[in-house]
């Protein structure tokens, strides 16, 4: 639909919707004796194509705050907290990781929101839909609304629509397949 030839745009020109993920993910996991294995094969469409392999090891008790990640393909190795909460709305997470080919050490960190994306009008979501025991699929999606402001006694007016556009987008579909254990091995009287 094509604008008016006053250069306004009508109101279907300001909504986007994007279905095809950006990040496609495939997650196997194993828990043996209170650890979590898992092989993330991770594939990127946007803004390249790319392709990534992590190992993971994860302790599955409530007092560990820690996992192991290998990037065999970038030979790299990461220990990654997990996200610590810091206010109501912020968390933080840190590593230590080191890469063999660059053959350098590093320390990371990272704020994160558990509520906004990267401004206070984007909403990030995740929704995870059980197929079967087993077999999980998890989406995330993110919205981009359009952005209220006003003030009083100040040079702004009392109420200001930045209409801008409505987005929405899948950015990562992830399929999670957990090895369950075999019920035939287990003693249960």
């Amino acid at each position: 639909m094509e604008g008016n030839p006053n250069g306004d745009s009508s109101l279907l020109d300001k909504i986007h919707v994007n279905l095809l993920p950006s990040e496609v993910f495939f997650k196997f996991r194993k828990e043996i004796q209170g650890i979590r294995l898992g092989l993330n094969l991770e594939l990127y469409n946007e803004p390249l194509n790319d392709f990534k392999a992590k190992l993971l090891v994860k302790p599955l008790a409530d007092n560990q705050k820690w996992k192991f990640i290998c990037s065999p393909l970038e030979q790299d190795v990461q220990v990654i907290s997990k996200k610590i909460p810091i206010t109501k709305f912020l968390c933080l997470q840190v590593g230590i990781g080191h890469s063999f080919e660059m053959n350098a050490t590093g320390l990371k960190w990272k704020l994160t929101s558990n509520y906004f994306g990267d401004r206070i009008s984007s909403v990030k979501n995740k929704t995870s839909v059980g197929l079967c025991p087993g077999v999980d699929f998890q989406f995330r999606w993110s919205v981009v609304l359009p952005e209220f402001s006003g003030g009083l006694g100040t040079d702004e007016a009392l109420f200001n629509i930045k209409s801008g556009s409505l987005q929405l987008s899948v950015d990562r579909v992830e399929s999670i397949f957990t090895l369950l254990p075999d019920k035939n091995h287990l003693n249960i009287d």
